[in-house]
């Protein structure tokens, strides 16, 4: 990753940041190809985190690793005094079974976030740049599952960070290619997990049996029947459901999962509330015994007008003004918002980067335009220097009333 800064020396820093994505363009192409053939599922991204050692120390940054799980934290720190500020990538794929065969995959575009962030750091110190405070990059593992940001967390990672920022590739029904954001206002999400207990029977006497399939179908049939304030948008649906292992015989044991969405986390509140008042009853309705709990959980976005007033101007000043596109408002779930709900004053954003991704994210055959990680750079390189010389009130954020 020597690159030599031909032709950028009567440039100035924030001129050389500009250019240097654009002509960088193979490299990161490179290192995005690298990364997506590494693909690794939650808590397992071992290899993941060798590469991004390895480019760590040929970009010549000082980082730490843990014991105990994946994840790497890298620190640039020149000792001038001046604020923290944080960008983080998430390292995890997503597993997949697609033609026959069990496969990690990057369908969430998590190899192009680790590719943006890492050579932000490889342009930011090739441009010139030189940090008035700590710039403090988070490769976090396991976004996937909803508690990697909740591990850095009870670590201390972001325990001196003022600002976090970080990025999201996004598909073709949000935003087109060339275009960004300088949010994303993500809802809530909750993974809950169920079990049914019954009592076994010969098939030919069902009347001795506390069939199972039948408390799920009625449990299946309940969820989808609850109510939710139609002014906010959420959902909820059984997308796993296990029961029953040889024809002639009433089962005694099923499980199941639920996806929750809503827009709000109180949306998300109530929302928990009538799915398990429903299970319960539906469930227990032939004499079964039914128990639910939320395994994970997302947290909504809290927006922050000052962050994204900032890097709202990054976006122009990197793409110009005609890629500014409003922050999207979406139903997918981030854990990146854990780190402003654990932290009250961290300023947080995640942009939004239109890459023309198709068909659409967490399909086994995602692509997107490999030209947006410039963009991605270019925008995350120029928000850095703008949160180091810039007075924004880290206390700025507050709670989505979307």
């Amino acid at each position: 990753m020597d690159i030599g800064n031909v032709g950028m020396e009567n440039l100035s820093v924030q001129q050389r940041i500009k250019q240097w994505p654009a002509e960088q363009q193979a490299l990161l192409e490179t290192t995005y190809r690298e990364l997506h053939e590494l693909a690794e599922v939650s808590w397992s991204e071992v290899n993941t985190n060798a590469y991004l050692c390895r480019a760590l120390d040929r970009i010549g940054v000082s980082y730490e690793t843990f014991p105990d799980q994946t994840g790497v934290v890298a620190i640039w720190d020149e000792g001038v005094p001046g604020p923290t500020v944080g960008l983080r990538a998430d390292i995890d794929a997503l597993p997949h079974e697609w033609k026959g065969k069990q496969l990690a995959i990057h369908s969430c575009g998590h190899d192009a976030h680790m590719t943006i962030v890492l050579h932000t750091l490889s342009c930011l110190k090739q441009c010139g740049f030189r940090p008035q405070g700590r710039l403090k990059l988070l490769f976090q593992p396991a976004e996937e599952t909803g508690d990697g940001a909740l591990s850095f967390i009870r670590k201390g990672v972001i325990d001196d960070v003022d600002y976090l920022l970080s990025l999201h590739v996004r598909p073709i029904q949000d935003m087109p290619y060339g275009k960004s954001s300088a949010a994303i206002y993500h809802g809530s999400a909750v993974q809950m997990r169920g079990e049914i207990k019954g009592v076994q029977a010969h098939a030919a006497r069902p009347h001795l049996g506390v069939n199972v399939i039948d408390a799920l179908a009625a449990i299946v049939q309940a969820v989808n029947a609850v109510r939710s304030n139609p002014l906010v948008p959420s959902s909820a649906k059984v997308t796993q459901a296990a029961a029953g292992s040889t024809i002639n015989i009433i089962p005694d044991y099923a499980s199941f999962g639920i996806d929750l969405r809503a827009q709000t986390n109180e949306a998300m509140d109530d929302l928990i509330r009538g799915v398990v008042r429903a299970v319960q009853a539906a469930g227990a309705a032939n004499g079964a015994e039914v128990s639910i709990a939320p395994t994970a959980r997302m947290v909504a976005a809290m927006p922050n007008a000052a962050m994204e007033a900032i890097v709202g101007q990054a976006i122009r000043e990197a793409l110009g003004d005609e890629a500014f596109h409003p922050p999207v408002l979406t139903s997918g779930g981030e854990d990146f918002h854990q780190y402003a709900l654990a932290k009250p004053g961290l300023a947080t954003t995640m942009v939004g980067l239109g890459a023309g991704l198709s068909p659409g994210l967490h399909h086994p055959e995602m692509s997107f335009n490999l030209g947006a990680l410039q963009h991605g750079v270019a925008i995350m390189a120029t928000a850095v220097t703008k949160l180091f010389d810039q007075d924004c009130n880290p206390g700025a954020g507050k709670e989505s009333v979307l």
